[in-house]
């Protein structure tokens, strides 16, 4: 008699555990979703982000570019290495403060200009 009790306590109670597991796993489902579908909309706004935002190295580039200068003409000039300029337009590493004051000065613009572009 006992193990028919059980039977008729087990049956429910698997039945409440199993709907809410599945309840639980619909609601995650739902989320995923709404996040997906919140990130295809912000594809645009993110393209533009990205078009707007510049690196270090870009901006510097962009400059010595500007200025008709070579990246070893550049190296001379800071006395450096031309890999080094490469680097720092590469974004493999980024000029220490006294050769970003050199490269603004040789650019002719303000260092605060540069890391203006840098900010924005």
């Amino acid at each position: 008699m006992t193990n028919s009790s059980n039977i008729t306590v087990i049956g429910p109670l698997v039945i409440v555990i199993s709907l809410l597991v599945i309840s639980v796993l619909c609601y995650l489902i739902y989320l995923c979703i709404k996040a997906l579908r919140k990130y295809i909309r912000t594809k645009p706004i993110r393209i533009e982000k990205a078009e707007k935002t510049k690196t270090l190295g870009a901006i510097l580039k962009e400059y010595r570019m500007k200025c008709n200068m070579t990246q070893e003409f550049v190296a001379e000039a800071l006395g450096v290495s031309r890999q080094a300029v490469s680097k720092w337009e590469t974004g493999s590493s980024e000029p220490s403060t006294s050769n970003l004051i050199a490269i603004s000065k040789l650019y002719n613009v303000s260092a605060d200009e540069v890391l203006k572009e840098v900010i924005k």
